[in-house]
């Protein structure tokens, strides 16, 4: 794990903010958060992050929770999950959420454009097996829609459905009612997604800081 002893150096900070592109002030801010979350340990567990009150109400709680696991989002090739992740771990998740700096260049827009939609789909991605099912996808619209109070567990499941089969049609083609639908690649999924301004829009609340702030 990519944890520190006690506060991180200059070095480390530097390191890590060429990294994730933070600045060396919004790593101390992080680090003090992650600090309180972890209270003063050096690792952070699934079971810190659950009690984040923000979180209580979201839907996707534990998708969000798992992607803070999840290897994959390392930025290291990684398979698989962890059971605790150290600070630097927890700064590379908090980075997919920053929006992109002014001075960039298309091609780095691009490709954090693309860091950030892989990011989405390995949260959906929840059996790692590179694409994103019905069952995968219904689970987290049905969450969505009925934990809304306004639509009973059925009606969600079929919205889900629906909406599957649509994004299908989008990603693969016109399909014919008894053919059988695997899921989305990672491909489809940016195909999908084309022409959607995501950079900025993708920003979290639930650690009690706004990281809309923390990209100025």
């Amino acid at each position: 794990m990519g944890s520190f002893q006690s506060l991180p150096d200059d070095h480390q900070y530097r390191t890590l903010s060429q990294k994730t592109g933070f600045s060396l002030d919004q790593i101390a801010i992080l680090h003090n958060r992650f600090k309180q979350l972890s209270q003063n340990e050096e690792t952070l567990r699934r079971d810190d992050l659950k009690t984040i009150q923000d979180l209580e109400s979201n839907p996707i709680r534990s998708e969000i929770i798992e992607a803070f696991f999840d290897r994959r989002n390392f930025q290291k090739d990684g398979v698989g999950s962890v059971e605790e992740i150290g600070f630097e771990e927890f700064l590379t998740i908090m980075s997919y959420f920053r929006a992109p700096p002014h001075h960039i260049t298309e091609e780095q827009r691009e490709e954090m454009r693309r860091a950030k939609l892989r990011f989405l789909f390995n949260m959906h991605d929840t059996d790692n097996d590179g694409t994103i099912t019905l069952e995968e996808y219904r689970h987290v619209v049905e969450e969505l829609l009925s934990r809304s109070g306004a639509l009973g567990r059925e009606t969600a499941k079929g919205i889900a459905d629906a909406a599957m089969l649509e994004v299908a049609s989008i990603s693969v083609g016109h399909m014919a009612p008894d053919e059988f639908y695997e899921g989305i690649t990672f491909e489809h999924f940016l195909k999908i997604l084309k022409g959607i301004e995501i950079e900025t829009r993708m920003h979290i609340r639930f650690l009690n800081m706004d990281t809309t702030v923390l990209c100025k």
